[in-house]
């Protein structure tokens, strides 16, 4: 589950992480209001749960709450990357010094918790990662000890900070591991952490920045989170309803958000090969034979360890809502899930949503016979083994023809 940037950044501050002050408009008047009362100039920056905002022209500068209102008008009406923006976030600008990365997440090849710093902020860490790589420093977590202060002060100077900074610095990264593990998040980060002068021109994007690495030490700057992301755990929302109350169902596929009130794990992807599968490990090990055979999956669906045959008319719904499936492939393996009660839910589920789309079905396990027999009376086509299955699949969507 992804927050907001305004949602991330109150999070941040509840941890005494500095940000701007702000606050969020959802018309161009109440941009306008915002604007008055933090005094100009601003920025206005839409609200959507996707990356480049800045360079789909979702973060403008205004310098009078009149240009504040009709920038954010401006802005209201924009679909970034297919999604609509609905409200923006009026910030105080900031005069940028100089522009860092912090962020925390899981490094899995490590088993570790990993904290990530970069003198290169304002841009995409994965680019960084590609172009620059030696502009990024990291330093992995004990979960027994937690993060150290000589391990904030090791980022410190491994992205070149003046060592006047260093404290504020270490305060701020010892607050977001606080943020991410409170929060059970799975990714945290400031981008930029900013170097901001204290005086009262402020100006923000790109302007008037220093020429050097990090800019000269002044005791002038302070550092300052100008934008946060933080992506949680949907597994362990459970225990924070407080945070699973900020979902925004508008930024989400209705179909994903259908699948999570069925507790069905899915992920709508691009391909034309419809998959079905009880369990993860099943389901990729299904996509990827899909793949062998020259096809890409259209979804990533596990219908789970016991599901029922509701749940599975659920999914195959989910399924068939997607106009690019050419194919469905239906892999179970039958232990806590009975293959039969699979097969009921499939033909439930054919019922409710009319399709000529071709079905593959390979059931094992659990009654596999008595499941196979019911889709074999359905014109379902079947399969003994996932190779089999796979190949069948994407033979028939090639010469399915709508």
């Amino acid at each position: 589950m992804k927050l907001h940037e305004y949602q991330s950044k109150q999070l941040f501050a509840q941890y005494g992480i500095p940000i701007p002050r702000g606050k969020v408009a959802a018309t161009a008047a109440e941009a306008r209001e915002v604007a008055t009362g933090l005094g100009c100039p601003v920025v206005i920056k839409a609200q959507v749960l996707v990356g480049g905002r800045g360079k789909a022209g979702g973060i403008r500068l205004a310098r009078t709450p009149e240009e504040a209102e009709a920038v954010a008008a401006a802005v209201l009406r924009m679909t970034i990357k297919g999604l609509p923006v609905n409200r923006v976030l009026v910030d105080e600008a900031a005069n940028i010094r100089d522009e860092l990365y912090l962020g925390m997440t899981i490094d899995r090849a490590a088993r570790r918790l990993a904290m990530i710093a970069s003198s290169a902020g304002g841009v995409d860490i994965e680019e960084v990662a590609r172009t620059t790589p030696e502009k990024i420093v990291k330093v992995h977590i004990d979960p027994f000890l937690g993060l150290r202060d000589y391990q904030a002060r090791d980022l410190a100077w491994g992205i070149g900070l003046a060592r006047e900074h260093w404290g504020d610095f270490t305060r701020i990264a010892r607050a977001l591991y606080e943020v991410f593990m409170d929060s059970d998040a799975s990714l945290a980060e400031i981008n930029p952490l900013a170097l901001v002068t204290n005086d009262e021109g402020r100006m923000t994007e790109g302007e008037g920045r220093s020429s050097s690495p990090l800019g000269p030490p002044s005791s002038a700057l302070r550092l300052l989170a100008l934008d946060g992301k933080i992506v949680l755990d949907d597994n362990a929302l459970f225990r924070h309803p407080d945070l699973a109350e900020l979902r925004d169902l508008s930024d989400e596929a209705p179909a994903e958000t259908e699948a999570r009130l069925h507790d069905l794990s899915y992920v709508k992807l691009s391909g034309e090969i419809g998959c079905m599968v009880n369990g993860a490990g099943l389901a990729m090990a299904t996509m990827d034979t899909v793949k062998m055979f020259g096809a890409e999956p259209a979804n990533f669906l596990d219908i789970g360890g016991g599901a029922t045959a509701e749940r599975v008319a659920v999914a195959f719904r989910l399924i068939l809502s997607d106009p690019n499936v050419k194919a469905i492939l239906i892999n179970i393996f039958g232990g806590i899930t009975r293959c039969d009660e699979v097969a009921r839910g499939i033909l439930e589920g054919m019922r409710e949503v009319k399709t000529n789309v071709p079905m593959i079905a390979r059931l094992v396990g659990t009654n596999e016979e008595e499941g196979r027999a019911l889709l074999q009376q359905a014109n379902f086509i079947t399969a003994r083994t996932l190779m089999e299955a796979a190949r069948k699949a994407v033979e028939a969507a090639r010469e399915y023809s709508g």
